[in-house]
């Protein structure tokens, strides 16, 4: 059998190289689903345990689990949606792919990708759904995506040829999407890669018409920390916005609406009449009966955590569906045999830890996302990793499943080793984080940081100049900062050596981050 190395270079990119030899060989490189929701919890996916798992079970995306592995301890690089959609394309920290927060207009689809390196080794790829970085996609064979945040329902989609609108409920319009697709290219000859992004359940959660009562008579377990004060801690934060109690809005996120008729946002209107029906028949006697008597204090923040759970864990209820239909899809059809299943979230996110909800900090919720694996035939079924990996591995990892070289300017490691459950002794003990978004929604001041297995050192800077340390092991809720405590010095001393080591490792410094322009933070 006759194999060939062939070099491809495309202007602004590494070379690369790999090695194919005919369709039949082509076959048996595995095909890549990668699905990530937006905004979704680790503490909202049964298979990581929790109090929740009781009460709003995600069957279908604990099957990966079951079948694969379940990380336990992945790591953002910044936890915001656009940020770490261009880390995952370019295994580059923020600072170097130029993607530094929401308020970056445009991604530079010039760069190096994976994908762009995926179709020069002979995969078909695509993405569909949620794309959230200013610029059209490139590096894809085929493309359909949501124009900025997208709308729930009766969203537009972006196209080669334009945009248009489509009638329906959006996680299930992107889930036939991929179906479609999928079913199209499976007898192609050529191995695939398809990144399936949702929108669920990003704010304002908007469930679908399947799951409008799905938890409306349910109670949820309070986070122990929802009504914090954040005494121990630093400014940061204190002076955030994003509480549940001042930030979150009763109409728009809520959708109490005292005038449920002329009173909706624009996401709601999109409604067609019998949409709107059903909506209206699940969520105005929920306003009648909250106007009639409005609680207030603490109880107003106990009710709109409820509110808040009910629509956000239903929406999830509807991305679950979807990931089993396409675990369906791929067993029905044999692909299942032969494609890797990965499953995510763009970042963590806060439900009622610290009172907050949003993401943006380092602290434990929002810097963690969910990770599960499934690779038939190489992955433990049922298996637990908890080693520290992160979105700035996912370029390297499908690379080195694809058998394509990885590029030496790529800044993360491939998982493939953790993957076949192989000892890793030189795995990385520690990780860097950098947060650029201030000022700006949600008032979540700038800040970089090192966390090791126990130990997160957090510096914030430019705007003010506070450090915090915290000790996960005796503080796994992070409520008090120990950076003055003598008994820490000696911690504190290592860890400032092993962030500047990180710091120059990576490329980034405090001076190249206050040099960048108020539209790139």
């Amino acid at each position: 059998m006759k194999h060939f190395n062939k070099i491809a270079t495309l202007a602004g990119l590494t070379a690369v190289s790999f090695s194919f030899g005919n369709n039949k060989d082509a076959l048996k490189r595995p095909n890549i689903i990668f699905i990530m929701a937006d905004d979704h919890a680790f503490q909202a996916v049964s298979a990581y345990g929790g109090p929740l798992k009781e009460y709003a079970p995600t069957p279908n995306i604990d099957r990966i689990a079951k079948n694969g592995m379940r990380f336990d301890r992945c790591l953002v690089t910044n936890s915001l949606s656009g940020p770490s959609r261009a880390v995952i394309l370019t295994g580059k920290y923020s600072h170097l792919n130029g993607f530094l927060s929401n308020e970056a207009k445009e991604f530079d689809g010039s760069q190096q990708t994976f994908p762009k390196l995926l179709q020069q080794a002979g995969y078909t790829t695509a993405i569909i759904g949620k794309w959230h970085l200013g610029s059209n996609p490139t590096g894809f064979d085929h493309w359909e995506v949501l124009p900025g945040q997208g709308n729930y329902y009766n969203p537009d989609f972006i196209t080669p040829e334009g945009r248009h609108r489509e009638e329906g409920y959006v996680t299930e319009l992107i889930t036939e999407k991929c179906i479609e697709w999928l079913s199209q290219v499976k007898d192609e000859g050529k191995p695939f890669m398809l990144m399936m992004h949702h929108k669920a359940p990003h704010r304002e959660w908007q469930p679908a018409p399947n799951e409008l009562t799905l938890y409306k008579d349910v109670t949820f377990p309070e986070p122990p920390t929802l009504f914090d004060d954040y005494s121990n801690r630093g400014r940061a934060a204190r002076e955030q916005d994003m509480t549940i109690a001042k930030t979150m809005r009763l109409q728009e996120d809520l959708k109490l609406y005292k005038d449920p008729v002329k009173g909706k946002n624009v996401g709601l209107n999109r409604m067609n009449p019998d949409q709107a029906a059903t909506w209206d028949s699940v969520y105005n006697p929920i306003i009648r009966k909250f106007y009639a008597n409005p609680p207030e204090g603490d109880e107003l923040v106990r009710f709109k955590y409820q509110r808040y759970m009910q629509d956000y864990l239903a929406c999830i209820a509807a991305v679950d569906k979807s990931v089993g239909r396409i675990l369906d899809f791929l067993k029905e059809t044999g692909l299942d045999k032969n494609t890797i299943v990965i499953y995510t979230s763009d970042q963590g996110f806060y439900l009622g830890e610290h009172g907050w909800f949003d993401k943006r900090f380092m602290f434990e919720e929002s810097y963690r996302t969910p990770l599960l694996v499934k690779w038939s035939g190489v992955t433990p079924h049922g298996s637990v990793n908890k080693n520290i990996v992160s979105n700035l591995d996912f370029a390297e990892t499908f690379l080195d499943i694809a058998g394509v070289k990885i590029p030496s300017d790529m800044q993360g490691m491939s998982m493939v080793p953790l993957l076949k459950g192989k000892k890793t002794p030189n795995w990385r003990t520690e990780h860097y984080y950098h947060y650029y978004e201030y000022p700006a929604v949600h008032s979540v001041k700038r800040h970089y940081g090192i966390s090791t297995e126990r130990f997160k050192l957090i510096h914030f800077y430019y705007d003010i100049d506070e450090w915090e340390l915290y000790d996960l092991q005796t503080d796994p809720m992070e409520m008090k900062n120990v950076y003055n405590d003598p008994e820490y010095s000696e911690i504190k001393k290592d860890l400032h050596k092993r962030l500047d080591n990180l710091m120059k490792k990576y490329g980034d410094s405090e001076e190249l981050a206050k040099s960048f322009l108020p539209g790139q933070r």
